[in-house]
């Protein structure tokens, strides 16, 4: 039996920015672009992994959330604290540089990490974060 990362979701409350972040500066494609009402699901993934996606989707989009936990999450949302991804470059240098060069926000440059890593971190335009770790 092989079980393997599907899916990850990640709250993007401007699907165009977000959109723009992951297909343009991280060079991902975009599968599937669904929308509903004013709302939109994106799901995008890199090109060689098509058995592994991000969906980009609607924040406290869930009827079952009370109006209290929707200001909650874009408080959280608005601080960079709510949802985070972690990636892995085969490159990181150029991949820090092609994402710096997009406009993201820059959280830390690339610096070895004192538990054996080397990484760098970017906001996305939700306020997610999205550590990108140097592949060995």
């Amino acid at each position: 039996m092989t079980v393997t990362i599907h899916s990850a979701f990640l709250p993007a409350d401007d699907p165009d920015k977000s959109l723009a972040f992951y297909r343009d500066a991280l060079g991902f494609e975009v599968r599937n672009d669904v929308g509903y009402g004013t709302m939109r699901w994106i799901t995008v993934g890199p090109v060689d992994q098509p058995q592994t996606s991000i969906v980009l989707h609607p924040p406290a989009a869930d009827p079952g959330i009370t109006d209290d936990e929707r200001r909650t999450i874009a408080e959280l949302m608005a601080k960079g604290t709510y949802a985070g991804i972690v990636l892995g470059s085969s490159d990181l240098e150029d991949t820090f540089e092609r994402v710096q060069a997009s406009g993201a926000e820059v959280v830390q440059e690339p610096a070895d990490q004192p538990y054996g890593i080397r990484d760098c971190a970017f906001r996305d335009p939700a306020g997610n974060m999205v550590r990108i770790n140097q592949l060995t």
